[in-house]
């Protein structure tokens, strides 16, 4: 593991306002003693849930989950809620570079039916994540930045909003100077998905099973064993679908093609409508700015403000409170008159990133059986539940379900990822700049 093992113990809940706010579900019952599956899925995430669906719904398989807390606890009940464009850290003209224009197109039509995807589940299921109003705006921190926006095309419905713009709309903040809106994705309780999700696969025939770390992954005459503290599963197939938490010990092919990295989320008391009129941020609307260590935010039903931010290099207590007090400074610059809102709700967790800036969903080489989903760099609500689906129609037979982008598989991370890490870190710092309140 890349960090302490305090932030990969699934007995420790982080301190969570989604989780505090969701009806929990019954925990589901650890791994028993020997079984067979014809796919075996470690993580119960967006992914491996989204993956159990399409199995078993419509290939009508054998699936048996193994996740190594319980559902929610990890990425998947962790994030900010944002259902949005993404899953990878290229944009069109970079993917056609790479790769060609239908490349682009097939990934852009991905990113879209992701979202796609994560309405139809809610719908489907029946789950009440707490939806709120759709799009999302990128906003710029510097005049460099807002110069740069503004000779970008925008999408069919999109809008460029300077900072007058920003206000009439009830968006002002203490330091961007423009937006670009895009009208897709929209907002929602990430526990209450992910733990509705988990409902739906156990609902669906699935075996979930909880507090069952997988410890060996070995070939079998059946196919592969995996094995847990207090049983084993034999599967034809497993797909591997834990993302910045996934054990690059049980595969060796793995090692150093994932970087898992620190994301903080900070959840505020509920703000008055006097506070909220006071900053003019009246808008449930997805927020991000276009720093490399970028900050995140929306403001929750019930008016509470949602904040994250990117960074931090330990789960040590010391160093996770150093970064909490500086996200929170940072929350104070943008957003002046709210700080006055006590914190109240602060906890962390790991996004992750691959060398080749773009998920994996795909097998192992050499493994034959042996499938990843993996790699959303950030963005997993979306793109994991999709990427999800297009893994368990991969492992039914067809190859070309994934986006072209995807079937890559990363390469290596050549330098130490710690080190790599802080280097990029101080570099995007330098890049970025310090935050400058702007006066109206």
């Amino acid at each position: 593991m890349l960090y302490e093992a305090t932030g990969y113990e699934p007995t420790t809940w982080p301190d969570s306002y989604w989780r505090a706010s969701s009806a929990r579900l019954p925990g589901f019952p650890p791994l028993d003693g020997q079984t067979r599956a014809d796919v075996a899925i470690i993580g119960a995430g967006y992914a491996g849930l989204n993956a159990a669906l399409e199995l078993v719904e419509d290939h009508s398989a054998n699936v048996v989950v193994l996740e190594a807390a319980q559902p929610g606890w990890g990425a998947s009940g962790r994030n900010g809620g944002f259902c949005c464009l993404g899953g990878a850290r290229l944009d069109a003209g970079q993917i056609t570079r790479r790769m060609g224009r239908d490349a682009a197109q097939d990934w852009d039509r991905f990113e879209h039916a992701a979202i796609a995807r994560v309405k139809g589940n809610l719908a489907r299921y029946q789950i009440d994540a707490q939806t709120t109003e759709p799009g999302e705006m990128l906003l710029a921190a510097t005049p460099r930045a807002w110069a740069q926006m503004r000779t970008q095309p925008l999408p069919q419905g999109g809008a460029l909003l300077d900072r007058d713009d920003l206000c009439a709309q009830g968006l002002n903040t203490g330091t961007y100077l423009g937006g670009r809106y895009v009208p897709q994705g929209f907002g929602l309780h990430p526990y209450a998905y992910a733990t509705g999700l988990a409902r739906a696969a156990q609902q669906a025939g699935v075996r979930l099973h909880g507090e069952s770390r997988v410890t060996q992954i070995a070939p079998n005459p059946e196919g592969w064993r995996l094995s847990t503290a207090t049983g084993a599963v034999v599967a034809r197939q497993v797909l591997i679908a834990s993302n910045g938490y996934s054990d690059e010990r049980l595969v060796p092919w793995l090692a150093r093609r994932i970087l898992p990295a620190i994301s903080n989320i900070l959840v505020t008391r509920p703000l008055t409508k006097a506070e909220l009129q006071a900053q003019g941020w009246t808008r449930h609307l997805m927020a991000y700015d276009d720093r490399i260590l970028l900050h995140y935010f929306r403001l929750l039903p019930d008016n509470r403000l949602m904040f994250g931010a990117r960074g931090g290099l330990s789960f040590e207590p010391a160093s996770v409170a150093r970064f909490g007090q500086r996200a929170r400074a940072e929350f104070d610059l943008i957003f002046p008159q709210f700080r006055q809102a006590e914190t109240e709700f602060a906890w962390n967790g790991l996004v992750c990133l691959t060398a080749s800036r773009a998920p994996y969903i795909g097998p192992v080489p050499g493994a034959e059986g042996l499938w990843l989903a993996l790699g959303w760099h950030g963005n997993g609500v979306a793109a994991a539940s999709e990427g999800g689906r297009c893994a368990a129609r991969a492992i039914m037979g067809d190859a070309g379900a994934p986006p072209a982008l995807v079937r890559r598989p990363p390469p290596r991370f050549v330098a130490p990822r710690k080190w790599a890490l802080a280097a990029d870190m101080a570099l995007a710092g330098l890049v970025d700049g310090p935050m400058r309140a702007r006066p109206n």
